[in-house]
């Protein structure tokens, strides 16, 4: 069953090879709600560390042209911080590996000046002004502020078997690891964006939480998530579902398994799986992601000898972001990497021909992006 906590898979992984070329991120979304008028909005906030074995002080960028030219590649801490809809932002701060205090153990955690993360609580305050942000494009980011308190409660994992255990990690022989503590979790406290306060619930947060590390990203690159269900087949909201889809074109050392996705649906307390990995439930994928003018769609199809789940979601493209990433060897290829918090669409179960139930989904992460290999 994938559903089983493991805090030790949300550990700190860069040693070894990867502290020279890996980078390590602790992903959380959610949703507030405007404190003056209830309006809704999706947040995002990521802690993302790369290349400890080059820190210093201050962080080291790799977009800057006389590094690029010295091959000098990134280290530090970035902080990302932003929300979703039509006013957008992603808001980076970067700190250098020697002002910053990491937990490497279970449970992990991450301080560094007015910042921290750990398994149940997130601070922190960013503000880039507009001439900052055109000053410096190697930060790779918008300009606004965005502050924060909140707690975490990881209510469901998605715990994807051997491909994260402490073996396979300790071989490196996966270029991107993934673990999901809380693909279902509950946020509280509060969150203020551009001047603007909103309160978080934990019983309508919709809130996630990942992990991420490896060596380097995957393309094409898929996520679809939510756990704001509604049952069409039962005319009930589903409070104890939630659905999780990731991955792309994994790479197992240097073979490439093409278009190969990782999913999970806890729905209502059964557990449906759909694990390329685990060889021997005969797991079949087929997705594609498409772009048109005003949306970014997403229909994915997985089976097994017993049971189907095909995925149906959209976003539109004026409420996603661009997000911003460097690799660890120094690269940004991904230049179109799509994100988005608002996501919609449908969700089918069947149990052979059967529909065992067909299910609305709202605030739903989401992601796609491919680079020219």
């Amino acid at each position: 069953m994938f559903n089983k906590s493991d805090i030790k898979r949300n550990e700190f992984q860069l040693y070894g090879a990867q502290a020279k070329k890996g980078y390590d991120w602790w992903w959380h979304n959610f949703t507030g709600y405007d404190a003056k008028t209830g309006e809704e909005k999706a947040f995002f906030i990521e802690f993302f560390l790369i290349n400890p074995a080059y820190g210093s002080d201050e962080p080291i960028f790799g977009q800057l042209k006389e590094n690029k030219d010295k091959g000098i590649k990134p280290s530090y801490l970035m902080i990302k911080a932003g929300a979703w809809g039509d006013d957008h932002a992603q808001l980076h701060k970067f700190y250098g590996w020697n002002k910053i205090e990491v937990n490497k153990k279970a449970p992990y955690s991450i301080k560094v000046d007015n910042f921290y993360v750990g398994e149940t609580n997130t601070y922190g305050s960013i503000k880039i002004s507009k001439e900052e942000a055109l000053a410096h494009p190697e930060w790779m980011c918008d300009s606004g502020e965005m502050e924060w308190n909140l707690n975490i409660h990881k209510i469901i994992p998605f715990n994807v078997g051997y491909g994260a255990s402490s073996l396979m990690r300790h071989l490196e022989l996966f270029e991107m690891f993934w673990h999901a503590e809380g693909m279902k979790s509950e946020y509280d406290g509060y969150v203020i964006f551009n001047s603007k306060k909103y309160i978080v619930k934990k019983e309508n947060s919709y809130g996630y939480a990942d992990k991420n590390w490896g060596k380097d990203f995957t393309s094409p690159w898929v996520w679809l998530s939510s756990n704001n269900l509604y049952s069409k087949k039962y005319n009930k909201k589903l409070e104890n579902s939630v659905f999780d889809i990731g991955g792309g074109r994994p790479k197992v050392g240097f073979i490439a398994l093409n278009r190969k996705l990782l999913s999970a649906f806890y729905y209502e307390g059964k557990c449906f799986e759909f694990n390329f990995s685990k060889f021997w439930t005969f797991t079949k994928t087929k997705f594609n992601s498409e772009e048109t003018d005003t949306e970014i769609i997403w229909h994915v199809e997985q089976s097994t000898p017993r049971f189907k789940m095909v995925t149906d979601i959209r976003c539109k493209k004026s409420d996603m972001l661009l997000v911003n990433y460097e690799a660890p060897n120094g690269l940004k290829r991904h230049n179109k990497l799509f994100n988005g918090g608002n996501g919609y669409g449908v969700v089918k179960l069947y149990k052979g021909k059967e529909l065992i139930d067909e299910i609305e989904c709202k605030n739903v992460g989401c992601e796609y992006g491919e680079y020219d290999k």
